[in-house]
């Protein structure tokens, strides 16, 4: 696979927000329910939720432009080009197409997203985009190691 100019510089600022992005939705994800659908709580993790998504797809979007040899527009076509050039296992660019899919619903069918849909997501996924991370880590390693040659 051929790498015109990656700029790692973004990819890491971009990993650095997920990361803060993350432990705000750990935070909220380990209040109780009835404080969790209290005040602003559930406006809050929406919009970390929805920007960490906006980062996690800057930094695939950035990398498929840079291996694809073309911009992919759509953020599932850009999960897939991860998955198959092997910059990220098959199995998370999958679920990376679902996050798409979320990501989507959240910007233009906001006012569909319930509270409680909310809840279950932080609770039980923020492991998917934990893996991101960790797997775009050990590309840009990768990367780092093979330019310095």
């Amino acid at each position: 696979m051929v790498i015109s100019t990656l700029n790692t510089k973004l990819i890491e600022d971009r990993l650095g927000f997920i990361n803060l992005a993350l432990a705000k939705l750990k935070n909220l994800r380990e209040l109780s329910r009835e404080s969790f659908f209290k005040e602003d709580k559930p406006a809050v993790a929406e919009s970390y939720l929805r920007r960490c998504l906006e980062a996690l797809f800057d930094i695939a979007r950035h990398i498929s432009a840079r291996t694809a040899g073309k911009g992919l527009v759509e953020y599932k076509e850009i999960a897939k080009s991860l998955g198959e050039k092997g910059i990220i296992t098959r199995d998370l660019a999958e679920k990376l197409v679902l996050m798409a899919g979320y990501r989507n619903r959240m910007t233009h069918l906001y006012h569909e997203i319930s509270n409680e849909e909310l809840y279950k997501i932080i609770s039980e996924n923020l492991n998917d985009i934990e893996e991101f991370v960790k797997q775009i880590k050990a590309f840009l390693e990768a990367f780092k190691l093979r330019d310095a040659k």
